[in-house]
């Protein structure tokens, strides 16, 4: 009888360990089916014998009789009852053999064809314990509000306590400097009660009192975006709001003569005006953009944030974020939340992009030096061939949950989102999109997909809810 193995791994140079179709393992074989139950007992005997006997003979024709002798010798002194014995343990030992040969054969081959199937689920294992103390510099209109709902949905799947707006409010005491008191939990004195884990709603960076809520170990972040682009969509979003843009029919006309529209002595909400991304990290928007000064507030920050995402290239900030806290896929995979209508936008001209990049002088060097240090760094930490692996997975794992989630798997205008609770806060001339949720979804993959779409302020009265039932909830404006 001969054992054939076919499929992948066998021939030349193969290292299954297997023997091609032809190969004769007549005693092994036999034993093994006798002991499954395929032939009586006594043919179990017969065989044993005779893979005794040829194996003495082998061994006397190479030379080894002495072992083989010595074992028979000891066999035929004690007895049928030894030999009987010697027997079956032969048997045993072949069939142990043979079991391990399949079994290694059909691991082979399962890891050799099916573990590429597998390869998205074992790169979702992150390397070591997740981090889980973060704090988030939420900047305005960089995409911020999509990384707000991957922090949110982290902490809730973790219970995590996060850092939340004092009552009603939803911003950390925005535009002024932030202080410990301005988070619900904090004693007036900016003493806490207890720390905090996830930190994320707007505020204006200002690190003592952020350190007083916040772990030792906490990580800090932010995300940026080319200031020609920011300062278009903050023109879109806040120009009924920000004096400076109030008076300005349009962005390119604000840009013509800036000086016209903006005065130092108003209210801090000029900020959006200029510099914007400067003055959220607590440094002064209006300050000259000297190359000492400029310099030594980079290293400031560097030192401050590891890592600043960039809008414009968000999956593969996404990635390198991931890496460094050791999540999992799903806790950075997420939709757009709070983006404008395509339609909506109004580019800039060249002329237009050059005036934006001398007028927000500061947040243009901010952008070039943390653009050229998170490509430096996504190169350190994971090189070109995985990042792009990686943003890959991360991109098929978004188109699956968009087809799993939502109703023709694209955002919609606010008109057309028919849960309340899941329409976006609408500001200015913009149109800032939602999602509507495909109808029959199962518990749990509903509970999923709701959080993945709920817009910033709900998420915010949500948890804070949860977190502090014994404290009036807060009230979503427009719901």
């Amino acid at each position: 009888m001969s054992l054939a193995v076919s499929g992948r791994g066998t021939g030349p140079g193969t290292r299954s360990g297997f023997r091609p179709a032809g190969s004769h393992t007549p005693d092994l074989l036999a034993a093994a089916l006798t002991l499954a139950g395929t032939r009586p007992r006594q043919a179990l005997a017969q065989k044993a014998r005779s893979a005794r006997l040829s194996y003495s003979a082998s061994a006397d024709a190479n030379g080894w009789a002495g072992p083989a002798r010595g074992l028979g010798a000891v066999g035929a002194a004690a007895g049928p009852g030894l030999g009987h014995l010697c027997g079956r343990v032969c048997l045993w030992f072949a069939a142990v053999l043979l079991f391990l040969a399949l079994t290694g054969f059909l691991l082979t081959s399962f890891l050799h064809v099916d573990m590429a199937l597998l390869a998205p689920l074992l790169g979702d294992e992150a390397e070591g314990p997740p981090v889980t103390n973060v704090m988030f510099l939420k900047t305005h209109k960089t995409g911020s509000s999509t990384m707000l709902n991957i922090l949110f949905r982290f902490a809730d799947t973790h219970g995590l306590p996060v850092a939340l707006p004092r009552g009603g409010n939803f911003h950390l005491g925005y535009p002024w400097l932030f202080l410990a008191r301005y988070v619900e939990g904090v004693e007036e004195t900016g003493s806490p009660q207890r720390r905090f884990s996830v930190m994320c709603n707007h505020l204006r960076f200002n690190l003592p009192e952020v350190q007083k809520v916040m772990a030792n170990d906490t990580f800090y972040f932010s995300i940026l975006r080319n200031p020609v682009f920011q300062l278009e969509s903050s023109f879109a979003y806040f120009q009924d709001f920000v004096s400076a843009f109030k008076a300005a029919a349009s962005l390119e006309a604000f840009l013509a003569a800036p000086q016209t529209y903006y005065n130092k002595s108003q209210d801090l909400k000029r900020a959006h005006a200029r510099n914007s991304m400067w003055f959220d990290l607590g440094l002064d928007p209006d300050a000259l953009a000297r190359e000492g000064y400029v310099r030594a507030r980079l290293a400031e920050l560097e030192r401050r944030f590891p890592l600043m995402l960039i809008a414009e290239y968000f999956d593969e900030s996404l990635v390198l974020l991931r890496h460094l806290l050791r999540w999992r896929l799903d806790d950075v995979v997420a939709f757009k939340i709070n983006s404008r209508s395509p339609s909506r936008v109004a580019p800039l001209s060249p002329a237009g992009q050059e005036r934006a990049k001398r007028w927000c002088a500061l947040d243009w060097s901010l952008y070039q030096h943390f653009n050229r240090t998170f490509w430096a760094r996504a190169r350190a930490e994971l090189g070109p061939r995985r990042l792009r692996a990686d943003v890959e997975k991360l991109r098929a794992r978004r188109r699956e949950l968009m087809a799993l989630c939502l109703e023709d798997r694209t955002p919609k205008g606010p008109g057309l989102i028919s849960d309340p609770h899941l329409r976006p806060y609408q500001s200015g001339k913009t149109a800032i999109l939602g999602y509507n949720l495909r109808r029959g979804l199962e518990p749990e993959t509903l509970q999923l997909c709701q959080r993945m779409v709920t817009p910033e302020l709900q998420y915010t009265a949500q948890l804070y809810a949860r977190q502090f039932p014994e404290k009036p909830p807060k009230k979503v404006p427009f719901l």
